[in-house]
């Protein structure tokens, strides 16, 4: 039975048919040549993409770091600012003769004409302690 049916259709030879057939394999080229045109437009967006994306991505990073960065160096600014509070009084108190005059008794062991000096083992250290003391009570 299929060679009968087969037999039933019999394709056209003529001017017309030709015709018909070249346009149909032209419109099938153009639909491939289309959807190839359509494929390379959409790959080569994906690409930006990709690329505007890495370099966000890349941007945000060393966005993170720099604000890591800065919160190190507020830090930073603030104990270099408190130190720098602390020389000034240190400054203002090296003004006071009182003072230096203390500092240099306990340092170098001077004494006054009526005082007596008794130097104690790990007692070298007891100005820095006096002063930090003083500076605590000004704060």
């Amino acid at each position: 039975m299929d060679k009968q049916e087969k037999s039933k259709v019999k394709v056209l030879d003529n001017e017309y048919a030709k015709k018909q057939y070249a346009n149909y394999a032209k419109e099938q080229r153009q639909i491939i040549f289309r959807r190839r045109r359509l494929m390379a437009i959409f790959v080569v967006a994906a690409i930006i993409f990709l690329s505007v994306g890495i370099s966000l991505f890349n941007d945000y990073l060393r966005l993170q770091k720099l604000e890591d960065y800065k919160e190190e160096t507020v830090v930073k600014q603030k104990k270099v600012a408190k130190q720098k509070e602390d020389l000034k009084s240190d400054v203002s108190l090296l003004k006071d003769e009182d003072y230096v005059a203390k500092i240099a008794r306990s340092r170098f062991l001077y004494s006054d004409d009526d005082e007596i000096v008794f130097p104690l083992p790990g007692n070298e250290s007891g100005v820095a302690n006096e002063s930090d003391e003083e500076t605590d009570e000004s704060n």
